[in-house]
């Protein structure tokens, strides 16, 4: 079935014993793992996880049910992860789901699925499996997870802090917990020792400034520097970041300079325009942002958001062509920059 948020919650943190599997699909595969990684501690630090994939499934459907219904060697407690949860893995968890009994969880890692995928279709509805689809955060959610993540870490951050945090990451959860984990450390925070974080700490990391990871790849797309657009990329996809988080970092920085250019256009210069935002504009990217103001028209921003979420919205459909996709997409937005000068 579909569960409320904190249905979910309180099934993962108990490990519900009449939950089977648990479908955790959608965008922010980040956010999947990071609810799986919730079922993980429920079971305990001792507990053995047993990592499983759709193709180790495929020719071995009957592998999944004996691993759930399995006991330990040590008489321990026992979770089982499939990652990728695909439709390979179909006959695998329709015998878990239909065997007479089970005992280990099931945290399946599902990725984007179409609403009428086969894999949705089969677990949906069923007593035994709750499933639930995880959207990467944005503005004031983004900022929330920022704070509640940092907080867990020991660490106090003011808005603007969170803010810096959450645009410098894209809102990805996984990039979000290494930045917060770095800067801990940096900070000797700890829960029962918190510490709160400035702005030169986030420098003297090179946490979300200008040399954070969706930074550079921003101003090289709307500065027109598609040679750059190529090396980010490249280094992003190294790294297990592209695809929705990378466009959705790109279209909130498309959105706040069509802001700020529908200022331009009743007046406003570019200095002006700066002043006025406030803290809403790290100031190290103040240079960069008025560049890029002076590159853009309000009518050739509104066409790049357009390409922007047109390129969300194949991602998210089946069988999209992967980073190449993106990666034409911001090609063609930097160029379209670079002749805009």
């Amino acid at each position: 079935m579909k569960p409320t948020a904190a249905t979910l919650g309180r099934a993962l943190d108990s490990a519900d014993p009449a939950i089977r599997l648990y479908l955790l699909y959608g965008p922010d595969e980040s956010g999947s793992r990071a609810l799986a990684a919730r079922l993980g501690k429920a079971m305990g630090a001792d507990a053995e996880r047993i990592d499983l994939t759709s193709a180790m499934l495929k020719g071995d459907p009957a592998r999944l049910s004996d691993e759930a219904a399995a006991i330990s060697l040590f008489g321990g407690k026992r979770w089982i992860r499939l990652d990728p949860a695909t439709d390979d893995a179909l006959d695998a968890i329709a015998a878990l789901l239909d065997a007479p009994a089970a005992g280990n969880p099931v945290a399946a890692i599902g990725g984007t699925l179409r609403k009428d995928a086969r894999l949705l279709k089969l677990v949906q509805g069923h007593k035994a499996a709750l499933v639930h689809a995880s959207y990467l955060p944005e503005g004031r959610d983004a900022d929330a997870l920022v704070v509640t993540l940092a907080r867990d870490l020991g660490l106090q951050l003011r808005p603007e802090i969170a803010r810096r945090i959450a645009t410098g990451t894209g809102g990805d959860r996984a990039l979000i917990g290494q930045e917060l984990e770095k800067l801990a450390l940096y900070a000797d925070a700890s829960p029962d020792h918190p510490k709160s974080i400035e702005h030169d700490m986030l420098d003297a990391l090179g946490t979300a400034s200008e040399e954070g990871d969706m930074a550079r790849l921003s101003h090289a797309v709307f500065a027109g520097q598609p040679q750059r657009v190529d090396e980010e990329l490249a280094r992003l996809a190294s790294e297990g970041i592209e695809g929705i988080t990378v466009l959705r970092a790109l279209s909130r920085r498309a959105l706040q300079l069509a802001q700020l250019r529908s200022q331009m256009a009743q007046g406003d210069s570019v200095e002006r325009v700066l002043e006025t935002a406030g803290k809403a504009i790290f100031w190290k990217e103040r240079p960069q942002i008025a560049d890029q103001l002076a590159r853009w028209t309000p009518e050739t921003i509104a066409t790049a958001i357009t390409r922007l979420a047109e390129a969300e919205r194949q991602v998210k459909s089946a069988g999209y062509p992967g980073h190449a996709l993106v990666e034409e997409d911001l090609l063609a937005i930097s160029r379209r920059a670079q002749r805009q000068r």
